[in-house]
């Protein structure tokens, strides 16, 4: 155990030092000048400090007040050994965070015993405090834990809704770093871009309720088949949707509202401007550049910056003017992410994304005449 003794008779200091080590228990550092013993307090963790009140420097509660402004020393006992005893000094020494007072003119067995028992009282805050420590880590472990478990659920989730729709997770894994970097772009907390991040592959879920003769139909969709691919949106909102987390609650929300437009003329409740969900708008222009973009069985993939003048020509009509303005913003950041459509999904290191693991989904080779996979974007 660590004291620290203050006080500006050196012969006192002896005195106390001698009765604090006397079983081997503690060490005491002391100090006569207390500034430097403030000095020495910032940079060394003490269990248990004792002060006198009268000192030329700085009188002992004016110590009190600048330990107990220190982090470590809110909990640690502060002791003011002094021969004055009057009410007035020992109110102002507990106001300031006076722990106890020692009397100077106490016997040595007094004196020797009153120490024991505030080093015995040290050594407990000591131990609470640890504990404290211990049981902050574990829970910050757990709750990391936690996190990037949910992260590997939902993307796995989201790879599942994938398969059925595209040959591997590189879409789900663009869409959201897209719509990540758009959120940090309009100035969304750190904790809303991670949420959008993580929601943003579930805009497709409803997908899994869309027969394969139409979800995987090579050609163009009939109107018939076009209405039945829409209500992918409502499906998604109530695969999701009544979840107690935040999270789900999120994707509940993008999974319905991606195809909403700006100008009302979207899908499936036709809102339009701010009634749709922020989340939502940023996902819409993600998901529709991350489609332009990339090579489908009866398309070619679009330039990059063929695509950034059709997104831009649909600001205010199809997209939210302010998502559009992010996107173009963080231009560099989207090309980077665009530029990774060749890589598989093993290939992002681990250290970066925590759904590394997951491995590419190769679909088998289909038959002559087979259905191939639809846009992600429909």
């Amino acid at each position: 155990m660590d004291i620290l003794v203050i006080d500006d008779s050196r012969t006192v200091l002896a005195r106390l030092k001698r009765l604090v080590e006397h079983d081997g228990q503690a060490t005491a550092a002391i100090f006569d000048n207390p500034l430097s013993a403030l000095d020495e307090a910032r940079m060394r963790a003490f269990d248990l400090v004792l002060v006198d009140y009268n000192m030329p420097e700085m009188d002992g509660i004016a110590v009190i007040c600048q330990l107990r402004g220190i982090e470590h020393y809110a909990q640690v006992p502060i002791v003011m050994i002094t021969s004055e005893v009057s009410d007035k000094v020992r109110l102002e020494a507990l106001d300031a965070g006076a722990t106890d007072f020692v009397d100077k003119r106490i016997s040595r067995v007094e004196l020797k015993v009153r120490l024991r028992n505030l080093m015995r009282l040290a050594g407990a805050v000591r131990r609470l405090d640890d504990q404290a420590s211990w049981l902050a880590g574990e829970v910050e472990t757990a709750v990391r834990t936690l996190r990037e478990r949910e992260s590997e659920i939902i993307f796995r989730l989201s790879l599942a809704v994938e398969y059925r729709d595209n040959d591997t997770g590189d879409h789900t894994w663009r869409v959201a770093r897209y719509s990540q970097i758009m959120a940090e772009a309009l100035g969304l907390d750190a904790d809303l871009c991670r949420r959008v991040y993580l929601a943003a592959p579930l805009h497709d879920v409803g997908k899994v309720a869309i027969p394969d003769g139409v979800l995987l139909k090579p050609g163009r969709l009939d109107e018939e088949e076009f209405a039945l691919i829409r209500t992918h949106a409502a499906i998604g909102k109530r695969i999701l949707g009544g979840s107690t987390c935040a999270l789900i609650g999120l994707a509940a929300e993008i999974a319905e509202a991606h195809h909403e437009r700006w100008d009302g003329s979207g899908y499936p409740h036709r809102l339009s401007g701010t009634a749709i969900p922020l989340a939502a708008r940023i996902v819409a222009v993600a998901d529709v550049f991350d489609a332009l973009t990339t090579q489908r069985p009866y398309k070619a993939a679009m330039p990059f910056d063929e695509a950034r003048a059709c997104i831009e020509a649909e600001s205010g009509r199809h997209f939210d003017p302010a998502c559009v303005a992010a996107f173009l913003s963080r231009w560099n950041d989207i090309v980077a992410v665009g530029a990774s459509a060749s890589s598989r999904l093993r290939d992002i290191p681990f250290r970066i994304e925590p759904w590394a693991r997951v491995p590419a989904l190769p679909r088998e080779v289909p038959a002559a005449g087979a259905a191939t996979p639809r846009d992600a974007a429909a």
